[in-house]
């Protein structure tokens, strides 16, 4: 039985600094014997303004970021979801959202580049965003394998689209990561409800990391990140602030789980991810 994280942090415009909470947090997890970490959505890098971020895009396999985290990973042995990392991609002015698995050798595992974008006024708060002005998104579901079962990879506000689980699901993904930087008002309201929804649904180990708290930029991040088993338990939470939650993934437990409960086998219905 293996031990995975869930890293929450509340990321602000110093990278520097922010890599080294990431590094202090790495640790605490590993020191609970986590052998899978998971960093939130943008936890190298929230700047004050959205385009802020752009000035820190890497090519994929260089660049300070993932150095970072090929050193984590070797030191420690353990393996790493890096949240999202800011990729150069064939937009001159955007980037791509890269969440990437990195073995314990510091080798990238899978990329995935984040689908659905958050475009969304909140009236109620009077909170603005446009991710697509300065982030291009991906097309492709993606799931790896590791020693801990089928990892799928997703970001965020893909959260609120269940085809895209369905499609990891349909690949073979037994645990399903979820790197967020989910907003103090939205996560109230949906944030726990729709992930043990994809869990339930999918009969799979989620583990959602998040931003949780204050921001620079003015922001709040509802946190409560947390670590879900196939029926929907909650294994592990942290409410608020920097933090680590470990829980353990029992491949057994899931089996069974399938096995007996078997709505994924009892599906009339297909969905299909459209490019």
């Amino acid at each position: 039985m293996d031990k995975i994280a869930a890293v929450q942090m509340a990321s602000g415009p110093n990278l520097d600094a922010n890599l080294l909470e990431a590094g202090r947090l790495i640790k605490t997890a590993v020191e609970s014997d986590a052998r899978l970490v998971v960093l939130p959505e943008n936890f190298a890098m929230m700047g004050l303004q959205d385009q802020d971020v752009l000035q820190y895009r890497e090519q994929q396999g260089e660049g300070p970021i993932q150095e970072f985290i090929r050193k984590q990973c070797r030191r420690h042995q353990v393996w790493i979801v890096a949240g999202t990392i800011p990729l150069h991609c064939e937009v001159e002015d955007k980037l791509a959202a890269a969440c990437m698995l990195f073995d314990d050798r510091g080798d990238i595992r899978a990329r995935y580049d984040k689908i659905h974008l958050f475009d969304v006024t909140l009236v109620a708060s009077g909170e603005s965003y446009n991710e697509s002005a300065t982030i291009r998104s991906g097309h492709e579901p993606v799931v790896a394998d590791s020693p801990f079962g089928r990892i799928g990879l997703t970001v965020c506000y893909d959260l609120r689209f269940p085809e895209l689980f369905r499609a990891l699901l349909d690949q073979g993904a037994e645990i399903i990561t979820l790197p967020a930087a989910f907003t103090a008002l939205t996560g109230k309201a949906h944030w726990e409800s729709l992930l043990r929804a994809r869990a339930i649904e999918n009969l799979v180990y989620l583990v959602a990391s998040a931003q949780g708290g204050y921001h620079l930029n003015g922001r709040e991040t509802h946190g409560h990140s947390m670590i879900l088993d196939p029926w929907g338990t909650i294994k592990g939470q942290r409410a608020h602030g920097a933090g680590v939650v470990v829980a353990n993934f029992d491949c057994q437990q899931l089996e069974e789980i399938r096995r007996n409960f078997p709505s994924i086998d009892n599906r009339r219905l297909t969905c299909q991810m459209n490019p």
